[in-house]
């Protein structure tokens, strides 16, 4: 009889337990129940590069150097690009004032490259005026070999140092 009445509540039980379960549920949310929001984006107020009218910026706008062949001073089609950026440049800041300095590698005398220097350095300021850049802006200086970029002596090195460098002298008058 134990076992017949604990059949009988187990079996209650049970039942119980199933209707329970049998509650319909909720339909599921859809897509359709939420309101779409687009992301939001942050301005940045911090600069993406380097201040405009800067000596950084001058450099990776136009780059600051031009390079020469081995006893050379006439410019390549690469330093004429280089020269026609930096003269874009320097119609964008016109208040700008500049030196071109003329370089040499070691090989030669003293004096040989002393002048190869400012033939180099009069060969880019002459291609700036004939752009368009008033030659009272800029002014030429040759440090012939004594100022190298690369000081190995290497054919590397003595290209390196073949070259006429731009420099800003100042903002304003």
């Amino acid at each position: 009889m134990i076992k017949r009445t604990l059949g009988k509540a187990g079996l209650i039980l049970a039942l119980g337990a199933m209707a329970a379960c049998a509650s319909t549920p909720e339909e599921a949310n859809t897509a359709s129940d939420y309101e779409t929001v687009a992301p939001t984006t942050t301005a940045r107020t911090e600069p993406v590069g380097p201040e405009p009218g800067t000596l950084e910026d001058f450099q990776q706008s136009a780059g600051d150097r031009v390079f020469f062949g081995y006893n050379q001073y006439n410019l390549t089609n690469e330093a004429q690009g280089t020269l026609s950026r930096q003269a874009a440049w320097l119609k964008e800041f016109p208040e700008v004032r500049l030196r071109l300095v003329g370089n040499a590698d070691e090989r030669g005398t003293r004096e040989y490259n002393l002048a190869l220097g400012a033939r180099r350095a009069n060969a880019a300021k002459s291609y700036l005026v004939g752009l368009g850049i008033d030659p009272s802006r800029i002014t030429t200086i040759s440090y012939g070999k004594e100022r190298p970029i690369d000081p190995r002596s290497t054919p590397d090195a003595w290209a390196k140092n073949r070259n006429a460098t731009t420099m800003l002298v100042s903002v304003g008058s």
